[in-house]
């Protein structure tokens, strides 16, 4: 995983409504947390969510354990002014995933759109897929969505790995069953489309 210095410095320079990845509602990423048929009491993580407006949607629909992690302070600093006081119903991680120490077995749910992708090493993605073993309960849900293979090959300075859903069903093997995917058309606050695929995987 990048440095968090990097990421420190792109949420610096930039505001959160012009990173390449923002979008004003994460609405494929609802829908999927939508269907997984979680109730309003389960454990939500959102694994780089720190200035997505992701967390906004959840607590509108009422979701009540609400976890955001991102490596960036700035990036949680700019999500928790726009939340107010509202903030105080989310629990900030500020961590790197590849590193991080979460509870065993806490998540019914870990969501994750743009984070894998920027995972070269292997043994980063190693490590990724070991925490959400560790992290995500039996049965649980795990959805993570990266560029596609028609997507870009670099974001934010950065090379990423791009993927099929049998690609990156893979990365997570057997004890993961494939729910579904979907292809997403993104489009960035400078008007570039960028394919991003959504694997939606149940914990066995």
């Amino acid at each position: 995983m990048k440095s968090k210095a990097h990421w420190e410095k792109i949420y610096a320079g930039r505001k959160t409504d012009e990173v390449s990845w923002y979008r004003t509602h994460l609405e494929q990423s609802f829908a999927l947390i939508q269907a997984t048929g979680a109730g309003k009491e389960a454990h939500i993580i959102d694994v780089g969510g720190g200035a997505s407006t992701l967390v906004d949607d959840l607590l509108a629909a009422g979701f009540q354990h609400v976890t955001v992690l991102d490596i960036s302070s700035a990036a949680i600093r700019d999500a928790r002014t726009r939340l107010g006081e509202r903030t105080d119903g989310v629990s900030w991680l500020e961590a790197d995933i590849t590193r991080a120490s979460l509870p065993r077995h806490h998540y019914d749910v870990w969501h994750d759109r743009a984070v894998f992708h920027f995972l070269m090493d292997a043994g980063d993605r190693r490590r990724y897929v070991e925490t959400v073993n560790h992290a995500v309960k039996p049965g649980g849900h795990v959805i993570v969505a990266t560029f596609g293979p028609h997507g870009p090959l670099r974001c934010s300075g950065l090379d990423i790995v791009r993927y099929t859903p049998a690609g990156l069903h893979r990365e997570f093997g057997a004890d993961y069953q494939l729910v579904e995917s979907v292809i997403e058309d993104h489009v960035t606050p400078a008007g570039k489309h960028q394919e991003f695929i959504y694997c939606y995987c149940r914990k066995r």
